[in-house]
């Protein structure tokens, strides 16, 4: 008999996919992998297994994707908390825009800040990343250390499947230890020669939490944005979309006059942090098509 079930991790070539009553180690089926070329089976994804006994199966179907984060590589979800430290490592206005960039590219309709470290923030906590609270982002401020906002983060969990990204150092694994400590997931320190975090989590894993799943993931400094288009970038600051009568259609928002997002951020209507990451990214875009 087919059932259903959704991939929890990958590990050595076996699946470990969530049935209704065990977790079941699965593999697929030589017809399934034909089928499907070289399409590789992630966490997250939604498949149609058969047992061959209580704790073994052999996927017969992959179910279509609704979504797909692509580094970290985690499908079928249903928000993304992009996790940064209030310090140590500071956060970085790029680093963070270029992980919107990739949540916005996802297709993930929810899109969560969480800034970790709260306990070694200097100056007003409100004000830390209040840029991207203007644009529309949720921004929850939350100490592992200290145990403090955790209760406003549980509940934008609780029955949702999570995806924890963001660069290392950040904490994400200590944070979802401060929130369950049975996940006992494994923990390193910032390195002071680098300063940045050394990563603790290897591979993505969906792991259940208050009716629903979060997902640790390998922390980056670095993100790629693969296959995105200088022109399509753009559709990735959501808050350009509010600033319309451009004098060029289409507009770069970069070197063109009577650009309405250019005249935006000159007035203070936009941030500037955020414009200058859009321009260093679409740099970066426009580089690699040389």
């Amino acid at each position: 008999m087919t059932e259903l079930g959704r991939i929890l991790k990958v590990y050595n070539s076996v699946l470990h996919v969530a049935a209704k009553d065990a977790v079941i180690l699965c593999k697929l089926r030589g017809r399934v992998k034909k089928g499907h070329g070289d399409a590789v089976l992630i966490p997250g994804d939604v498949v149609a297994f058969e047992r061959i006994s209580p704790k073994e199966g052999v996927i017969e179907r992959i179910n279509a994707r609704t979504n797909l984060l692509r580094r970290p590589c985690v499908a079928n979800l249903t928000q993304i908390v992009i996790t940064a430290a209030a310090a140590s490592p500071n956060p970085h206005p790029l680093v963070i825009s270029r992980f919107l960039v990739l949540a916005e590219l996802s297709g993930v309709k929810k899109i969560i800040l969480c800034v970790n470290k709260m306990d070694l923030c200097q100056g007003k906590q409100e004000d830390l990343l209040v840029a991207y609270e203007v644009v529309g982002y949720p921004v929850l401020r939350v100490s592992a250390k200290q145990r403090t906002g955790l209760d406003a983060l549980r509940q934008r969990l609780a029955g949702e499947i999570t995806v924890f990204a963001g660069p290392s150092g950040a904490g994400k694994s200590s944070l979802l230890n401060a929130l369950d400590s049975s996940l006992a997931l494994a923990t390193g320190a910032v390195s002071e020669r680098i300063g940045r975090g050394r990563h603790t989590t290897r591979r993505a894993e969906l792991l259940p939490f208050a009716g629903g799943y979060v997902v640790d993931t390998p922390g980056f400094t670095r993100q790629e944005l693969t296959g995105l288009a200088p022109e399509e970038l753009a559709a990735c600051f959501p808050e350009f979309s509010r600033h319309t009568g451009c004098r060029f259609t289409p507009c770069s928002h970069s070197h063109e006059p009577g650009c309405a997002v250019k005249a935006a951020v000159a007035a203070e209507e936009l941030s500037r942090e955020r414009y200058d990451a859009y321009i260093a990214l679409l740099t970066e875009l426009r580089s690699k098509r040389k």
